[in-house]
């Protein structure tokens, strides 16, 4: 290291290394050459646009607060990658695409990045310094990974909240943040690392794109604002400044639509195809998402002169597997309604399957009616169903509930073991106009344990007064 401070000329471990060149460019194919390198070179701009979406999370005076975090993004990049430009001409540092384009490394040795190679030139024989290096380089691409978490939940919210994308992404979670967004994007996020098989040179092809693409089109949005404005604007003084910010956009405009006719001219082949693809298909299903909810709201709009009209009777069905502590709770909440009619449902799918039931209905003294269905075919879901719908088509102006005893446990395996009969009821009665179905839980001793600590944790809990449990 004393070497270099003498004035030592600094020289990288792949100085001395070769770069077999792809073809002779000349002419045109320079020209495209060139025009590849800058599209690869714009790369390092990329980065503001997580300013621009996340806006709304700034402090008031919020358009200020992201101007000025956007002229301090400007400066720390154009002051970094003129840096490490100049240290890797200074180092003569060689990196390929491909290792195998690199002449004189090492058969089975990978190229190291220009990062390191700079950071092992200029403080050769001292670990430490290069380790330190590293490590915040490492740090630095973490914080550029969780870019998109803080931009794409936002902007998802937007989305959603103007019905082009689920509304669900427009909730925010016991944190004040946008969960489900942040989830959606690790899945997809997972799935593109799986796809390109973890290929940085494959990935920013789809980055870098999709980046320009919303550059030039966030520009082009701002022209028409001014333009629209300076449509409505007569003070003379607010129409020049309208005037000197649409021309700042205009030349924002030509600049980054430039930049993505080469980008696409020249990465198309390297994977911008697929961003091509991709992003008309996301637009035509952002558009029948709003289509959908459009022709929802329209449906559930009820008319100036409707109203809603009591069922001329109730029928009231509670579903009897065994008579247990489950069905006697639905029985008397059943009871507790008063329907104009109330009988029990079972199903008996082998001949003397159901007689200990009656037998034990008989002896309770059960003042409900309980009907037996025989199902030869072993099935229990499409008597019910059939069932149900039979009373359904004898009184179509007749309201008919369902009443379902059903297991609350609280631990993941147990929903294997129970519920299954009753889900597969519900999903089929749900489909039919006229039924409604009505969960009756049962609480194990299993959710009970589950619920306290579930309310012990909520956020909230300890101004609560309630008593925080702590997980050893």
């Amino acid at each position: 290291m004393a070497g270099r401070v003498a004035g030592d000329q600094i020289l990288a471990e792949s100085a001395s290394y070769e770069i077999k060149p792809e073809a002779t460019f000349t002419g045109a194919a320079l020209v495209f050459l060139l025009a590849r390198a800058f599209s690869s070179g714009c790369t390092a701009l990329t980065g503001v646009e997580a300013i621009s979406n996340g806006v709304p999370a700034f402090r008031k005076p919020k358009s200020k607060n992201a101007a000025k975090t956007l002229v301090m993004l400007g400066l720390l990049s154009i002051t970094m990658f003129m840096s490490i430009t100049l240290l890797a001409l200074v180092t003569k540092v060689k990196v390929a695409e491909n290792s195998e384009d690199l002449i004189g490394l090492p058969e089975g040795q990978d190229q190291k990045t220009v990062i390191a190679q700079i950071a092992q030139a200029v403080f050769s024989n001292f670990t430490p310094m290069f380790i330190f290096v590293s490590t915040v380089t490492a740090l630095i691409l973490v914080l550029a990974a969780n870019t998109a978490f803080n931009g794409f939940p936002v902007l998802g919210s937007i989305l959603a909240q103007d019905n082009y994308l689920p509304r669900q992404l427009h909730n925010r979670g016991d944190r004040l943040a946008f969960s489900n967004g942040i989830v959606t994007l690790a899945f997809l996020a997972i799935a593109l690392v799986y796809i390109f098989d973890a290929s940085v040179t494959a990935l920013i092809q789809l980055y870098i794109v999709g980046v320009f693409i919303s550059f030039t089109m966030s520009q082009l949005g701002m022209i028409r604002h001014w333009t629209r404005l300076l449509g409505t604007e007569e003070d003379p003084s607010v129409r020049s400044s309208y005037m000197r910010r649409r021309v700042v956009n205009g030349i924002g405009f030509v600049m980054t639509g430039t930049v993505l006719v080469i980008v696409l001219g020249t990465k198309f082949t390297r994977g911008a195809w697929i961003v091509c693809i991709a992003i008309p298909v996301l637009f035509i299903i952002m558009k029948s998402i709003q289509r959908h909810y459009e022709r929802v709201a329209i449906e559930l709009t009820p008319e100036d002169d409707e109203r809603f009209l009591l069922p001329a009777r109730v029928h009231a069905v509670v579903l009897v597997a065994k008579l247990h502590k489950p069905t006697l709770r639905a029985l008397s909440y059943a009871r507790a309604t008063r329907p104009s009619t109330l009988e029990a449902l079972t199903v008996e799918v082998s001949p003397g399957d159901s007689q200990s039931i009656i037998e034990e209905w008989d002896r309770r003294d059960i003042p409900v009616t309980l009907k037996v269905l025989e199902s030869p075919y072993r099935e229990i879901t499409k008597p019910v169903v059939d069932y149900v719908r039979s009373i359904r088509r004898n009184s179509p102006r007749d309201l008919v509930t369902v009443y379902v005893p059903e297991y609350v446990v609280g631990h993941w395996w147990e929903h294997l073991l129970h519920n299954q009969s009753a889900l597969r009821l519900k999903s089929r009665l749900l489909f039919t106009p006229g039924v409604m179905v009505v969960s009756v839980p049962w609480q194990l001793e299993s959710s009970d344990r589950v619920a306290e600590r579930a309310e012990a944790e909520a956020p909230g809990a300890l101004y609560r007064g309630l008593p925080v449990q702590t997980r050893e």
